[in-house]
């Protein structure tokens, strides 16, 4: 059986929308039985978190995959590694991030991995291109549309970072 996942993908070192371009095509390869099904545009947003470093590319895409929640993480890492990411301190600048934001409607909250992404609610430049490739989907736990939550980021103010819509990825 195949599950609908979204993945975040952000860059903000060297060639940002090179990364992000080149990440969503070894996906396919590293996390064996996914297929990219839709892909947001690209968007510029300044740092989340750690605010003094370069502004990020970021877009969502959605999978089709066979690959189990955990095992999917494992093939992120592996194109992250692939690609060169470092280790380094949360929130601090990397050439590429892939980070599971939605499994279907599954919840769980695991060591290595939490689904929904714990803070994928408060953060524009997750749900601003969710809710461009798919405002209908529903948070599994808050229970509100991609497009509610992203509409309530950016023209209520809730998000914290300025997120500008570049064009196609």
């Amino acid at each position: 059986m195949k599950d609908r996942a979204f993945i975040s993908i952000g860059s903000n070192l060297g060639n940002r929308v090179s990364n992000v371009e080149r990440a969503v095509g070894m996906l396919p390869r590293l996390c064996r039985g996914s297929k990219v099904l839709k892909s947001s545009s690209l968007y510029e947003t300044s740092p989340w978190g750690v605010t003094d470093q370069p502004p990020f590319i970021n877009c969502v895409i959605e999978i089709e995959t066979g690959l189990a929640p955990l095992k999917l993480l494992e093939g992120l890492k592996a194109v992250e590694t692939e690609m060169g990411r470092e280790p380094s301190a949360r929130w601090d600048p990397r050439l590429i991030d892939l980070d599971i934001v939605f499994y279907g409607d599954r919840v769980m909250d695991e060591e290595a991995l939490i689904i929904p992404h714990p803070h994928a609610h408060r953060r524009a430049f997750v749900m601003v291109p969710m809710g461009e490739i798919a405002p209908e989907f529903t948070h599994p736990v808050l229970e509100e549309k991609a497009e509610e939550l992203a509409r309530t980021l950016t023209e209520e103010g809730e998000g914290d970072e300025e997120i500008k819509k570049l064009g196609e990825l």
